[in-house]
């Protein structure tokens, strides 16, 4: 057997108070697909940086095609041949796109003299490969998430990467778009280039990946073969134990009176569509619909977040004042925003400063905040939804991605929400995690609360919600009820297959 392009040999690495890897060993070949699984904190992101250059392993040995190589940094692992697409695209948006995939490599006149020419070339070449129809002289900021996407891999072969690792690839794109990319992913392999797929979507691994490599706690949980792929094996690898992630809510759920009210709202960013429905206490409404379909921005407005341009918003039959974050929250009606990081929590503060922060005000006396009430208060919402941390004073930005979006969720649960509108609540969040968050979210609803839930898994929406509200270009397309809910319903309601 030939040696494999890169080789991970017992790398160790710790953070303070966390074991991030435990002698963990891989192997990466060219014109493979090796998908990288393991729930959130189990030490994938770290292993792929390690690869990287971005971090230097405390012990072990990182080999390519064979040969022992200690990585100095990310600028050697891309001189080898190491592309790292990351989760959160690292594009500069006021710059084209020929402009964002020389980077660094811009060609030059006499080596002075930018030669935009052979920038524009070099750049469209890279295009072809990844089969992206745009301009290379369009700024990235006019494209969709799926095409930053794609430049971003047209970067990675620019710079003729032979191992593209890429974590999460398909977080923020379509349907349409992921299957996109997956052909990609497919030319890459052809061409002979090896290929790192980390995701949580136990599909996606399952339709592309040639070998599965799980990682727990920061160790090897084991590896299967392509004929071994299936749901079942990687959740057991993954978790130790089994999970039902397609179980669906109970069929008949108790629903009482109107506690969210949504009556001719219009947003800034469809002003021309009004939009109305009501959410009842105990139940879950599941919104969908393609990206760009306007349902993060009629979640912004209905939380105060944004000012809308018309309608109003009512709790408990008591209407909100537009564009006031604070009466939204005072009348019991939370946001888990779609972007964790920018919008949800803040990175520098600890895990317990980021939960006590949205109900401070009820932990003080004369002034003086009641520490007693805020630990007693992080510690409950950490063992309710299993936060995993080296302790409560651990800086929010140290967290993986899925105990990042706990804490979000928590912080808001930690006030008793009469209505809990959640954007993407599982975005980058392994299926053990997804258990916990949709155990506490029906536990809320059964408690007789009302959520709105929009997210583009049609699984989990079919999975979580009551009954499905699905926006198409601004304005609501339909709704499907419980007894007709499918993918093919709610996909014709929100392509504009079906209009009703």
């Amino acid at each position: 057997m030939s040696a494999p392009l890169l080789e991970a040999v017992a790398l160790w690495k710790r953070f303070p108070g966390v074991q991030a890897l435990a002698e963990v060993s891989a192997r990466f070949g060219a014109g493979e697909v090796v998908a990288v699984m393991g729930e959130n904190g189990a030490g994938k992101s770290t292993l792929m940086k390690v690869l990287a250059g971005v971090h230097a392993p405390d012990a072990g040995e990182i080999r390519w095609e064979g040969r022992a190589v200690r990585m100095a940094g990310v600028a050697q692992a891309e001189a080898l041949g190491i592309a790292f697409i990351h989760q959160e695209l690292n594009l500069c948006e006021n710059l084209s796109v020929a402009e964002n995939i020389m980077l660094g490599r811009e060609p030059r006149w006499g080596g002075c003299w930018l030669d935009r020419r052979a920038l524009r070339e070099r750049a469209r070449g890279a295009l072809e490969r990844v089969g992206l129809a745009v301009a290379p002289e369009v700024l990235v900021e006019s494209l969709s998430i799926g095409q930053r996407q794609m430049v971003e891999i047209a970067r990675a072969l620019a710079r003729e990467a032979r191992l593209v690792i890429m974590d999460e690839p398909t977080s923020s794109l379509t349907s349409g778009e992921a299957e996109r990319l997956f052909g990609v992913v497919g030319e890459l392999k052809a061409q002979g280039l090896g290929v790192v797929f980390i995701s949580h979507r136990l599909r996606e691994v399952e339709a592309v990946a040639d070998r599965v490599v799980v990682l727990k706690d920061g160790r090897n949980s084991g590896s299967l073969r392509r004929g071994e792929i299936g749901a079942e094996r990687m959740v057991q690898l993954m978790v130790g134990r089994d999970l039902d992630p397609a179980r669906r809510r109970p069929w008949e759920v108790a629903t009482g009176a109107v506690r969210l009210e949504v009556a001719g709202l219009r947003t800034r960013a469809w002003p021309g569509q009004a939009v109305s429905f009501a959410v009842r206490a105990g139940e879950i409404v599941g919104l969908a619909g393609l990206v760009g379909a306007g349902r993060s921005e009629l979640a912004r407005v209905v939380a105060g977040v944004d000012r809308a341009v018309g309608g109003a918003v009512r709790v408990d039959g008591v209407a909100l004042p537009p564009g006031r974050v604070g009466a939204a929250v005072a009348a019991g009606l939370a946001l888990a925003p779609e972007d964790r990081k920018e919008q949800g929590i803040f990175l520098e503060m600890s895990i317990l400063e980021n939960l006590a922060l949205p109900g401070l005000g009820r932990m003080q006396r004369g002034g003086f905040v009641r520490s007693g009430q805020v630990a007693a208060l992080g510690a409950r919402m950490r063992d309710l939804l299993g936060i995993r941390a080296a302790g409560l004073e651990q800086a929010a930005g140290l967290l993986s991605g899925g105990n990042q979006q706990k804490v979000v969720l928590a912080k808001w649960l930690a006030l008793g929400p009469k209505v809990l509108v959640l954007d993407e609540p599982t975005r980058g969040v392994d299926v053990g995690a997804k258990a916990e968050i949709y155990r506490v979210v029906e536990e809320l609803a059964a408690g007789g609360a009302a959520v709105l839930m929009i997210s583009s898994d049609l699984e989990e929406v079919l999975r979580l919600s009551d009954r499905v509200l699905v926006m198409h270009e601004g304005r609501l397309a339909g709704e499907v009820g419980r007894a007709a809910l499918s993918e093919e319903a709610v996909m014709a309601l929100a392509t504009g297959t079906f209009c009703p």
